[in-house]
């Protein structure tokens, strides 16, 4: 059997690189200009490699009844990570997938295909044009996870864009977003206090060494109307090899402070990460 070797492609918005894992069969990192962005394991889909990836994975865990199939719509596509593992974990469940990079989009389908059956359709276009034309109470999960090279794009980080992902979910639906910061945390805070304009309940996962302004890092935002199992999360995100912290309620409002909703006008991208930092999706 031939080993497998990399693919270099140029794309629409980079060049994309897919490595095989020498340590799993079946397994690709794919980088963007040199920037990790997925990681996919072809017989293990529900092995999630990178750490923000797995808390992803605990809140989708968390969403409905153990093993219940969802709707999902996710924006931002990568190697279809998160598709590949619903489809395995929630068999039956209906996941869109919106990518804005066709070029990238086409490399990975044709060298990292989707299982027969898995219920994971694929589509090229912007997150918010395509979110602001989905249906009402269409969806149970959202999940953002769109960086524009290293850094979220303005106009997905604002009220005008939560609010759409409020609308298309249904009312015990969930929102979930990967952004990145590092103190003094103005991006992440203003993000929060967006969230939680438009959902009853919000809660947010982050390594401690995040929390306290250490390093540049990601953070899985969650807004719901009847809000997340905090409890079940919380053990989940300790239990992992770089364990994180749920942090909600009146400790979420005290990191927020003052700050306030992002409305479209005043919106601005995440901050550009530090170098050698790993604050992308």
């Amino acid at each position: 059997m031939n080993e497998p070797v990399p693919v270099t492609r140029a794309v629409d918005h980079g060049t994309a690189k897919l490595m095989p894992d020498v340590d799993r069969d079946r397994a690709w990192l794919l980088t963007v200009d040199g920037a990790p962005q997925s990681y996919v394991d072809l017989d293990g889909p529900d092995h999630l490699e990178f750490e923000y990836v797995r808390r992803i994975g605990h809140v989708l865990d968390t969403a409905g009844r153990p093993g219940e199939a969802l709707d999902v719509l996710h924006l931002g596509g990568g190697a279809l990570t998160l598709p590949r593992y619903v489809a395995a974990t929630r068999p039956g469940s209906r996941q869109q997938v919106v990518e804005y990079d066709r070029g990238l989009l086409d490399l990975v389908l044709e060298h990292l295909p989707l299982p027969e059956g898995s219920g994971v359709r694929t589509h090229v276009g912007d997150a918010r044009a395509w979110l602001a034309e989905a249906p009402t109470d269409s969806a149970d999960v959202v999940v953002a996870d769109v960086f524009g090279g290293s850094r979220v794009p303005a106009h997905l980080a604002s009220l005008g864009f939560v609010r759409e992902a409020g609308r298309v979910l249904r009312e015990a639906g969930v929102y979930v977003a990967n952004l990145a910061d590092g103190a003094p945390f103005d991006f992440l805070r203003s993000q929060v206090a967006t969230v939680a304009e438009v959902f009853a309940e919000t809660a947010m996962i982050a390594e401690p060494g995040v929390l306290r302004g250490r390093r540049f890092g990601n953070a899985v935002l969650i807004g719901s109307g009847r809000g997340p199992d905090v409890m079940a999360l919380g053990r989940r995100v300790a239990s992992d090899a770089f364990p994180a912290r749920v942090v909600h309620g009146e400790a979420l409002r005290g990191f927020v402070g003052v700050a306030a909703a992002v409305p479209d006008g005043a919106a601005v991208p995440s901050p550009e990460p530090p170098p050698g930092s790993f604050g992308i999706g």
